[in-house]
């Protein structure tokens, strides 16, 4: 579909935000379906549909104005993506969404065709606390199956009590139950993934958390080539049996040498945000390329570059000074437009590009310090 043609975004948040940019670039109108008022996309989008994401009204109104539509977030309902895929392109399909939205459905995905995993365990009622317990050793990782994102929805768990005590405050919801591993390195690869089949994959990208949520990713990861083409095989392996179309980002661990399958998103991704300044092509200029029928970008980098996530921690009842990310020359400064700042809520991001890895590391290890980035 030619420039000019008005794309639906499912989800208003800052990865909206950016999909709208890139699309509004190359010359698409969007329209935003999104309940929150201040939708960060919204500010640079053509059209704002402030409604409920199953509303009647605005699915039919998508449907009727736009020649495609996308989401943001992997909590898009499954539903409603099937409905408008009844009359418009959708793009990734419900159904794919569908399966990355339950990890239970995701891991045994995952398991029916032979991916490598950790030891883990779905657990529905108490009826499933032995077998689980047998299989997955103590201490674990107790997730919610549905809706937990960037530490929401998980607790460590060193003791059966510990598990009936967790299961019972979180109302009984399905849960997966996941042995701590001895994680090397965690690692994700983006790709994007068009109609016929065609795959464009990003440089492996080494990835540190803070208390559940991302903190720093390196890119390109520092691992053996040989083990970065086996992730690049994986993703790309995983994006073919999911019979995917869109941007999707698989998340890894490096545990003994070898790696894990953690989980997937489908939808550009935190720790791709790097590809905005350092590669050819972003993600979300790919993701208007696969949502339109473009032929794919260059996702190949041209520049070493480390991204640090900027939470709503440092403002401290002011505006962090700026001034000590921008006075280093290859440092690149992203805010989401958020009107509130609020601990552990994503503000923004600071990507910075230089001639070698090693200094990308150290310029983004200087701004968290001078950002009071703890």
């Amino acid at each position: 579909m030619a420039p000019g043609a008005t794309l639906g975004l499912l989800g208003g948040g800052q990865l909206g935000r950016m999909f709208t940019v890139a699309a509004r670039t190359l010359g698409y109108r969007v329209t935003v379906l999104d309940p929150d008022p201040l939708s960060p996309a919204a500010e640079f989008a053509t059209g704002h549909l402030n409604t409920a994401y199953t509303d009647p009204g605005s699915l039919d109104e998508l449907a009727r104005t736009c020649a495609a539509v996308t989401t943001e977030f992997e909590n898009a309902p499954a539903e409603a993506l099937n409905a408008l895929a009844q009359r418009i392109v959708v793009r990734p399909s419900g159904d794919s969404v569908a399966i990355a939205q339950d990890r239970a459905r995701e891991k045994g995905f995952f398991a029916e065709r032979g991916f490598p995993l950790g030891p883990a365990a779905a657990i529905r009622t108490e009826a499933d606390f032995d077998a689980a317990l047998a299989r997955v050793k103590l201490p674990a990782l107790l997730k919610t199956a549905r809706f937990g994102y960037d530490g929401k929805g998980q607790a460590r768990i060193d003791s059966r009590a510990a598990l009936e005590r967790t299961f019972g405050e979180w109302k009984r919801v399905p849960c997966i139950l996941e042995e701590f591993l001895a994680l090397e390195r965690e690692l994700s690869v983006i790709l994007a993934r068009g109609a016929s089949g065609e795959v464009a994959v990003f440089p492996v990208a080494e990835n540190q958390h803070a208390h559940g949520i991302l903190d720093i990713t390196i890119a390109p990861a520092r691992i053996p080539e040989a083990l970065a083409r086996e992730a690049t095989a994986l993703a790309t392996r995983v994006a073919a049996d999911l019979r995917y179309v869109g941007v999707l980002a698989v998340e890894m661990f490096v545990v003994g040498g070898k790696l894990l399958l953690n989980e997937v998103a489908p939808r550009p991704h935190n720790s791709g945000h790097y590809t905005i300044d350092a590669c050819r092509t972003s993600q979300f200029e790919q993701q208007v390329r696969v949502l339109c029928g473009l032929p794919l970008g260059d996702p190949s980098q041209h520049s070493p570059a480390v991204m640090v996530n900027l939470l709503g921690d440092i403002w401290r009842g002011a505006e962090p000074p700026w001034e000590a990310v921008l006075r280093h020359p290859g440092a690149h400064l992203h805010l989401y437009g958020k009107r509130e700042a609020r601990p552990g809520r994503k503000m923004g991001h600071v990507t910075v590009c230089e001639a070698t890895p090693e200094r990308a590391l150290e310029v983004a290890l200087a701004i968290r310090r001078d950002l009071g980035i703890e």
